[in-house]
């Protein structure tokens, strides 16, 4: 069903950008990044949003002091944070730890939580007065690596927003620093789990070995023009509860029964996408799926590793077999490329970036999805309490608008427990979409119909 969220209109007052240091004085020193932290890819700002209720337990205390104050002391333990990204040799990148301080944003909004209703999900209203981009702020180099506005309500709740470069931490990391941030915000002197840097894990080999075929890297020219274009872009979130995975199952063949539910849905959003785009049947589509490696190496990545630890494994498939061929055709090529992802897989990425150039994974008709379902993002507490919403603050992020989606744990108001995607197409693709989609939950695909019950919300 679709929320009313896209007319909620509000006005946020913001103090001046401050930049919090670390609360004592931390090393000055040059921390290389991983192989795998430092691709092209990675080289974005990435926004994040968590939304608290008030709570009468901690009347009258003011998030925004407390979680500058808890800032300050988590970047004792993460000083690279406060640091600024320099460039060297080969494009590798490095943080130099200057103690210079994050990008802190105190603000206030005449709105309730209230007021955006029961569907707290992207796509939310006034973003970018949440998130605010201060000018000067986003370049990769030479630039704040965390932005953090605090954000209070009418109602005594707030709204948490942060940015990040990409390039200095994944899911697991970020979480992991908020969580330390929250801890402080409770009282503890340190953080619960060490910051641990250790960034030369995941190096490449010396001499650097490719071992692995990896096609997400390769360059494919956009020969018929197909590319997305950027103008008149729709951005939606689905829900897909109990019902709707269910729905999907029935379609599955017996050899596949034993799929997980991300194997499905990111099956089912690449083939339906594929459709709603309308390519040339012979063109190559691809699903490229953000798969955790963390648990993959022999011993696993150090607890309290922050840095990114994914692999981004790619199917490939014409336009044609996807769009004709049953939905099990989809369904195990996105196994077959989740399955790929070893620590000699991870190895072999590391090598390819010092060989390659750091090259960009491949964009052209190319769909993503990141899957973060067990990130952490909605437990992270400053004291108020767990997040109403927390995680990814809207779909189609990075240097290519459109191209990715996430996978956001959420409870719907009949308190179902499930998944929202938010997703990004352009406006006649998106009801093609969202007809298509109807169709596979129905058991049928192209049903014809145009409204689905299945959007969570629209802008």
């Amino acid at each position: 069903m679709a929320s009313s969220l896209a007319s909620l209109v509000f006005k946020v007052h913001r103090r001046e950008p401050e930049l919090i240091k670390p609360a004592k004085p931390t090393p000055h020193e040059f921390k290389l990044l991983s192989d795998i932290d430092d691709q092209e890819g990675l080289r974005f700002h990435i926004p994040v949003i968590q939304f608290y209720r008030h709570n009468p337990s901690v009347q009258g205390k003011d998030p925004v002091k407390i979680i500058r104050e808890a800032i300050a002391k988590t970047l004792v333990s993460y000083y690279p944070f406060a640091g600024r990204l320099r460039e060297g040799d080969n494009r590798k990148l490095m943080v130099e730890c200057t103690g210079e301080g994050i990008l802190f944003i105190e603000a206030d909004a005449d709105v309730t939580l209230e007021q955006f209703g029961d569907a707290l999900q992207p796509p939310f209203p006034c973003l970018e007065e949440l998130i605010f981009d201060v000018p000067g702020s986003s370049g990769v180099l030479n630039c704040p690596l965390l932005l953090i506005q605090v954000t209070r309500l009418k109602c005594g709740g707030f709204i948490f927003g942060l940015r990040l470069n990409h390039t200095m931490s994944d899911a697991t990391g970020i979480v992991q620093f908020m969580a330390a941030v929250g801890e402080m915000a409770r009282g503890a002197t340190a953080p619960s789990v060490p910051a641990v840097w250790e960034r030369h894990v995941l190096n490449a080999r010396n001499p650097p070995r490719v071992t692995c075929i990896h096609r997400e890297y390769e360059e494919v020219a956009d020969t018929k023009g197909t590319i997305i274009p950027l103008d008149d872009m729709a951005h939606r979130s689905f829900f897909f509860g109990p019902s709707e995975i269910s729905a999907l199952r029935k379609l599955i063949p017996p050899h596949l029964s034993r799929c997980s539910t991300f194997e499905i849905l990111t099956a089912c959003l690449w083939k339906c996408r594929t459709i709603a785009l309308q390519p040339d049947p012979t063109e190559e589509m691809r699903i490229i799926c953000l798969v955790n490696a963390r648990e993959k190496f022999n011993p696993p990545l150090p607890t309290g590793y922050y840095g990114n630890g994914f692999a981004f494994p790619v199917a490939v498939a014409t336009a044609g077999e996807l769009s004709e061929k049953p939905f099990g055709y989809a369904l195990e090529l996105v196994r077959k490329a989740k399955a790929e992802v070893t620590e000699e897989y991870m190895r072999s990425v590391a090598s390819l970036m010092v060989t390659k150039g750091r090259p960009h994974f491949t964009v052209v008709r190319a769909y993503l999805v990141s899957d973060l379902r067990n990130a952490g993002f909605e437990v992270v507490d400053f004291g108020w309490g767990n997040a109403i919403y927390g995680g990814a603050a809207k779909g189609g992020v990075g240097a290519i608008p459109g191209v990715a989606s996430f996978y956001i744990p959420f409870k719907n108001k009949k308190g179902e427990n499930g998944i929202v995607v938010p997703f990004c197409l352009p406006a006649p693709a998106m009801e093609r979409f969202v007809e298509e989609l109807d169709g596979m939950l129905k058991g049928q695909l192209q049903s014809g119909q145009t409204h689905s019950k299945f959007i969570a919300s629209s802008l």
